[in-house]
């Protein structure tokens, strides 16, 4: 097993809220100073740019995951991962099929700007993007696992554009291991106010539309940086497994009613966590380098302060 940092939610500038300092070339630099070894590109609605930053990484030791964040009918946010980019591209001919066909407006949205494989400018997506697409919640959780991809519905504690604050719940039938939280709350506080969330994994990502929006909240332990895995660790199944902020955030275990809890219910109502063993400590051993005090974009890091 090895133990990977990762942020599972970058846009680039192809996503009009994002800054344009989202260039392929950038966003890998910044992820070797957080110490990361694993990211997703995950930009609204498309997956255009994802070439780009998987050919900026080659040989970084740093594993892209072509994704994309889709909105669905009901204006539910999901992450939709791949190994890809030929699973990515069948998806993404799903989603522009399902998008109205209205043009993105850029002094209103933002300019939506296409890159090139070597990441450089060639143009500008006149699709709009910001938009819901035709499909539910289920449809596209379905339509992904039939690519062999992954769900995981983000930011599920904002108020707006998650599953809980638009649905009112997460279905218990969702087909769906993981879900992320944002950067407001932790694990513990997140099962805290959402005890449907003991049910499924937890990942922390950046929701990256700035440089500095990337973090380095999730660790993964898994044999390899693949999707399949990443679904093991979030379930903590096979020895695999994923922290939070240094919590273990897999999913918790239902007991049936011949099996003991693995937690005391006190216990778990305290925390909504899963008793585990610390993460590792970041170094050689763990094979994830530490990261150094980040420095201040500006004229030192390359990127223009916006």
């Amino acid at each position: 097993m090895r133990f990977f940092l990762a942020d599972l939610h970058v846009h680039t500038c192809l996503s009009p809220c994002a800054e344009l300092e989202m260039l392929p070339k950038f966003i890998v630099e910044r992820a070797q100073a957080l110490g990361l070894r694993v990211i997703a590109v995950t930009d609204h609605n498309s997956a255009e740019n994802a070439a780009a930053v998987i050919n900026a990484a080659r040989g970084t030791g740093i594993t892209v995951l072509p994704g994309m964040e889709v909105q669905t009918r009901e204006e539910v946010h999901i992450l939709a991962l791949f190994d890809t980019l030929e699973q990515v591209a069948s998806w993404q001919e799903q989603v522009y099929a399902s998008l109205p066909p209205l043009k993105n407006d850029g002094a209103v949205f933002g300019e939506q700007v296409l890159l090139d494989a070597d990441g450089e400018p060639v143009g500008y997506l006149d699709r709009l993007l910001l938009t819901s697409t035709t499909l539910s919640v289920e449809e596209i959780v379905q339509r992904v696992s039939g690519l062999n991809g992954l769900c995981i519905p983000a930011h599920v504690d904002r108020p707006a554009y998650s599953i809980i604050s638009n649905l009112g719940f997460i279905p218990p039938e969702l087909n769906v291991v993981g879900v992320e939280i944002s950067h407001n709350v932790g694990p513990v506080e997140a099962r805290g106010r959402f005890p449907q969330l003991k049910r499924y994994g937890l990942v922390g990502s950046g929701d990256a539309h700035r440089l500095q929006d990337m973090g380095r909240r999730t660790m993964l332990k898994v044999a390899e940086a693949t999707v399949a895995e990443l679904s093991l660790a979030l379930a903590g199944r096979d020895g695999r497994e994923v922290w939070v902020d240094g919590v273990s955030s897999v999913r918790v275990p239902l007991p049936s009613p011949s099996q003991e809890p693995v937690l005391s219910k006190a216990k778990e109502e305290e925390s909504g966590v899963r008793a585990a063993s610390p993460p590792p400590a970041l170094g050689e051993e763990s094979g994830v380098r530490a990261a150094s005090p980040l420095p201040a974009l500006g004229e030192g890091s390359g990127v223009r302060a916006s």
